[in-house]
C-alpha cells in the first residue's frame, strides 16, 4: 500500500514539473531558427567611430565634449575627495592614474599609522572650468579649476581636532590635471595630478 502512495507522489511531481515548463516555454517563447546572431547585432567591444564614443582629439574638443567631460569630472571629482577622505580606494581606483593612487595610499596609510581619523561632507561644486588642454602623442590631457564646498575635519585618536571644523563649511581651490589615451576604446579619463 506504501508503494501506490510513491507512484502518486511522482505523478503528481511530473505534471507540476511539466506545468512549469509549458509556463516557461510561454513565457520564454521557443527557438523557431530565426533569431538573431546576438554576437552580430550586439558588439562586444566599443566601435572607434561611432556618434556616441566619438574620438575625443585636442582637435574636436568642442563646446559639447568639454560640456561632457565637465559633468563626469565634476562626478569623478566628488567621489575621489569622499573616498580619499574615508580611506576607500578601491572604489576609484579606476578613476586614478597608478602614480596618484600610490600617493593616495601612502598618504591614506600616513593617516591611519598616526591614528588620525578624517572626517569630511561634501557640500557641492560652485564650479568647474577647463584651464586648458592640450595632446602630446595620443594623450590628451585637461586641466580643471574646480571651486567647492566642504566641511572637513580631522581628529586623533583621543577626538582631538588637529584641522579643520566639523561645524563650518570651507571653500576649496583644486586644480586637477585629467589624462586619456585617445587611440584606447575606453572612454575613461584618469587623474594624473592634483595641485591645491
Amino acid at each position: 500500500m506504501n508503494y501506490s502512495f510513491e507512484y502518486i507522489d511522482i505523478i503528481l511531481l511530473a505534471m507540476i514539473a511539466g506545468f512549469i515548463f509549458l509556463r516557461l516555454r510561454g513565457i520564454l517563447g521557443k527557438k523557431t531558427g530565426h533569431e538573431e546572431n546576438i554576437g552580430s547585432t550586439f558588439p562586444h567591444n566599443f566601435p572607434r567611430k561611432n556618434e556616441e564614443f566619438e574620438k575625443v582629439d585636442a582637435n574636436n574638443f568642442d563646446d559639447k565634449a568639454k560640456a561632457d567631460f565637465l559633468k563626469g569630472a565634476k562626478i569623478a571629482y566628488e567621489s575621489i575627495v569622499t573616498s580619499f577622505s574615508s580611506g576607500e580606494l578601491k572604489k576609484i581606483k579606476t578613476l586614478l592614474d597608478k602614480k596618484v593612487f600610490n600617493e593616495f595610499s601612502e598618504a591614506i596609510n600616513d593617516r591611519k599609522n598616526k591614528g588620525l581619523i578624517s572626517e569630511t561632507t561634501f557640500v557641492g561644486i560652485n564650479s568647474a572650468d577647463i584651464k586648458n588642454y592640450n595632446q602630446i602623442n595620443n594623450i590628451l590631457e585637461v586641466t580643471v579649476d574646480f571651486v567647492s564646498e566642504i566641511i572637513s575635519s580631522v581628529e586623533d585618536k583621543d577626538k582631538k581636532l588637529i584641522s579643520g571644523d566639523p561645524k563650518k563649511v570651507k571653500k576649496v581651490f583644486d586644480t586637477w590635471k585629467f589624462s586619456r589615451d585617445v587611440k584606447s576604446l575606453s572612454p575613461n579619463w584618469l587623474l594624473v595630478d592634483t595641485q591645491a
